[in-house]
């Protein structure tokens, strides 16, 4: 095992001629849709996306949260009242970003500190 905790016949070169061109290509491709939209700007399909697709990003977050923890009930609990408190404050104040923190601490807390 050489210095850099490598295992044995991996050097930083590789390790580098891995690393550097997936990370180019991650920002290229975390960038390449911001440069399209001037193309798809007033389309009715992207419209229709920016309409829909928050709510389905977190319903699919939540659900996966949810049955995800579904086996071990001291989290599955966590994640339970962490939902009723993220539903709570948002009917109440109607401000997703504060109800998104406030439901992803209080999950992390449930669950690092009662769990």
């Amino acid at each position: 095992m050489n210095a850099y905790g490598l295992p044995d016949g991996v050097t930083l070169g590789m390790v580098a001629a891995v690393l550097i061109p997936a990370g180019i290509v991650t920002v290229l491709l975390r960038a390449l849709p911001f440069s399209l939209m001037r193309f798809l700007k007033g389309s009715p399909f992207i419209d229709f996306l920016a309409v829909l697709m928050p709510v389905g990003v977190m319903t699919v977050l939540v659900v996966y949260t949810v049955v995800g923890h579904s086996g071990d009930p001291g989290r599955f609990w966590a994640s339970l009242a962490a939902l009723g408190l993220t539903l709570l404050v948002h009917a109440w104040k109607r401000r997703a970003d504060l109800s998104i923190f406030l439901g992803t601490a209080s999950y992390m807390v449930l669950v690092n500190l009662a769990v």
